[in-house]
């Protein structure tokens, strides 16, 4: 039996199970195309390493019981995103993972995206879109789980196998995006640094910005408030929620 969830906004589900079920594309009027399109090719001359890569959305999300989502997803490329910008036009909610990297002594991480990211600026937690499944492959649990570990170690340079992450909570804030949280065990503060420190330097080696250009260690909301800059919106639910609001 299915059950309503709360009106979108900032959300946050617990969730021990996720039903996931590949969905169609959503057709789209001609208008709505040539328009998506239009915004698309304008975007990328403003901005020539934008990528029409392959990306999943979410179709829909509904509580199956206490503990259950069924997550409908579907498989497009970024340009799908172009449609916010179409008015009386409906895109689909983008889906990523994210990670909560806590230190020993209780604080978890948050992570400033580089001003040349589509967020500059922006404190979030490490991770990103969620990719389709290869041919012959599936995206269950176990996938989106490595994808999570594959965005700690490119983001952070902390390598933790699949199998020790745990989902930990999804949410679902800014255009209904739904956000896959994960949990990785802890680490003394110095090796998170050291660890931010070593992935940062190797991508300046090869001549790249990293993605992320610095980090914070919060211990409460309040000094999550206290970071300079945009946030991501499902930021501060998940600090409060893992330092228990104090």
């Amino acid at each position: 039996m299915t059950e309503t969830l709360p009106p979108v906004g900032i959300d946050l589900f617990d969730v021990d199970r996720l039903q996931l079920v590949e969905a169609e594309e959503p057709l789209l009027s001609a208008r709505d195309r040539a328009a998506r399109d239009h915004v698309w090719d304008e975007a990328v001359q403003a901005n020539p390493t934008l990528f029409d890569g392959p990306v999943v959305a979410c179709a829909e999300l509904e509580g199956m019981g206490p503990g259950v989502l069924r997550l409908s997803w579907v498989r497009l490329t970024y340009r799908h995103y172009a449609l916010r910008r179409v008015p009386g036009a409906a895109a689909l909610p983008s889906l990523f993972v994210n990670v909560v990297q806590p230190t020993a002594d209780g604080r978890v991480l948050a992570a400033r995206m580089s001003p040349s990211t589509a967020a500059p600026g922006r404190w979030q937690l490490p991770g990103g879109s969620v990719e389709p499944p290869q041919a012959g492959e599936v995206l269950d649990e176990s996938s989106l789980a490595e994808q999570a570990a594959r965005e700690l170690v490119e983001e952070l340079g902390i390598a933790v196998p699949a199998e020790a992450l745990k989902l930990w909570a999804v949410t679902r804030g800014e255009n209904s995006s739904v956000g896959l949280t994960y949990i990785a065990p802890a680490l003394a503060e110095p090796a998170v640094r050291a660890a931010f420190a070593a992935a940062a330097a190797g991508e300046r080696a090869q001549g790249r910005e990293p993605e992320l250009d610095d980090i914070a260690l919060v211990s409460s909301p309040q000094e999550l408030a206290g970071l300079a800059g945009p946030h991501a919106d499902y930021l501060e639910p998940i600090v409060r929620r893992f330092t228990g609001g104090r």
